[in-house]
């Protein structure tokens, strides 16, 4: 197969025959596109033959109207190319599809919520390096799932039919959606119909996190000591081990129903449970009666308990890390940044969600009270176990990742541990210090994709 990296950029051109379209001559030779006879355009799910007519601009192709719109190929976009002679196939893409969960037509300015911005770094990142993006909602598939409804940007956010994609980048943020049969009808159809590649196709639990990763030695130095929470026994093991143990939502997401258990001297506990309205402090003059009153949760919901840990601390407020990694254009992991989150006033947690902070890595080593010797390597330290932490997950869990947002926390002590992994690592709560137009985080999945597709 013959590609180029070369972008081309689409022009409509209404003296075009419809079957028709124009290359510049010295692409044409690049690639070795064959003039004297017919061959298929690809575009994602769209497959039309075409006959290729020579032209003059190297960097641009020309196509009817009526291809256009019948492809979803939209004036203005930059691709790449490639061509197979053995398929006597020309294809242009990639084609990236984000799956979202909302889009409100009429609020132009945050049409996506609160990933709006990520939506249009993705659509700047794409016209950087060569590439077709558009967004859509499960409401958008339909049964002929060859094509769908998506909202790309040309000028505003328009909606219009496209064909399926090349690369599905899945951003529901409920497992409610992602598993409604819909979605996985249409995952499971677009892989073996077209061969789509779908990465971030499932949430992470907390449970198989730990577990995965408590199969392979070299990682269990990350881990605090963690269990499945589904006795009294387990419980009084843990509050006898530990001081101070966390019990956390198995399926939780930004803080809510964290609940840390502390050990008091005389003998009783005390709770502290995350919520919307705050954090909510309970007393209880022994274990068995701290059991009882959490018996309707455990009934409900499925918890981790994990070992309390002696964090790094910032004017009295816990500190954690987010590191981010990607997949690259190598199609290897890698470490996009690195940033400390410190806990609000009134929270444990340091999601920004509850009022958590974000700030440099540096500045924060900086003023903690680590060992000298540890506070020197400790940012080193934190993205080597952000790589191993992933690898050794995609090794273990069965599922295609290309983004994940690693939660790790260092000790007084200078000694990292890992606090959780989430495969739909937000993008709102992410954000650097310093507004981009494009994030390297945008940079790296529009790269990933070329990976996959091999353009």
């Amino acid at each position: 197969m013959s590609k180029s990296k070369i972008s081309v950029q689409l022009i409509r051109s209404g003296n075009m025959p419809d079957n028709d379209i124009k290359l510049g001559e010295r692409l044409i030779k690049l690639l070795r596109i064959p003039t004297e006879q017919p061959i298929q355009l690809a575009f994602g799910s769209f497959n039309q033959e075409v006959r290729v007519i020579p032209g003059k601009k190297s960097t641009v192709l020309r196509l009817s109207p009526s291809l256009s719109s019948s492809s979803g190929l939209l004036p203005r976009s930059v691709l790449h190319i490639k061509y197979s002679a053995a398929e006597r196939t020309l294809r242009l893409g990639p084609v990236i599809g984000v799956m979202i969960s909302r889009y409100h037509p009429e609020d132009q300015s945050k049409p996506f919520g609160s990933i709006s911005s990520f939506c249009m770094e993705m659509v700047n990142a794409c016209q950087k390096l060569g590439a077709y993006v558009y967004f859509f909602t499960p409401e958008m598939i339909g049964s002929n799932l060859s094509t769908l409804e998506a909202v790309l940007y040309d000028h505003g956010w328009k909606k219009i039919q496209v064909p399926a994609p090349d690369v599905v980048n899945n951003r529901l943020p409920t497992r409610k959606l992602e598993n409604s049969p819909s979605v996985q009808h249409f995952m499971k159809e677009v892989k073996s119909r077209w061969g789509t590649h779908i990465f971030n196709e499932k949430f992470l639990d907390k449970t198989e996190v730990f577990d995965a990763l408590g199969t392979d030695e070299k990682l269990r130095k990350y881990l605090p000591e963690s269990y499945a929470m589904k006795s009294y026994s387990t419980l009084k093991k843990m509050c006898t081990a530990y001081p101070v143990v966390f019990l956390k939502p198995v399926r939780g997401s930004l803080g809510k129903g964290i609940i840390r258990i502390s050990r008091q001297e005389d003998g009783s506990f005390h709770t502290f449970t995350t919520s919307l309205e705050g954090v909510k402090k309970s007393s209880y003059s022994s274990l068995t009666k701290l059991y009882s009153s959490l018996s309707s949760k455990l009934n409900k919901n499925r918890y981790q308990i994990q070992q309390g840990l002696d964090l790094v601390r910032i004017q009295k407020r816990n500190v954690d890390f987010r590191a981010l990694v990607h997949k690259n254009k190598k199609g290897k992991w890698s470490v996009t940044s690195v940033v400390a989150r410190i806990a609000g006033g009134n929270h444990y947690v340091s999601n920004l969600a509850r009022g958590g902070t974000l700030a440099k890595v540096k500045d924060v080593l900086a003023m903690s009270s680590i060992p000298t010797s540890a506070k020197q390597t400790a940012s080193e330290r934190m993205e080597q176990a952000a790589l191993h932490i992933a690898k050794g997950l995609e090794e273990t869990i069965p599922s295609h990742f290309g983004e994940l947002g690693i939660d790790l926390a260092v000790d007084t002590t200078g000694r990292i541990w890992l606090l959780e992994v989430n495969s739909k690592p937000s993008k709102s709560d992410d954000a650097p210090l310093t507004a981009y137009k494009v994030r390297p985080s945008a940079t790296r999945l529009i790269q990933y994709s070329q990976f996959l597709t091999g353009f």
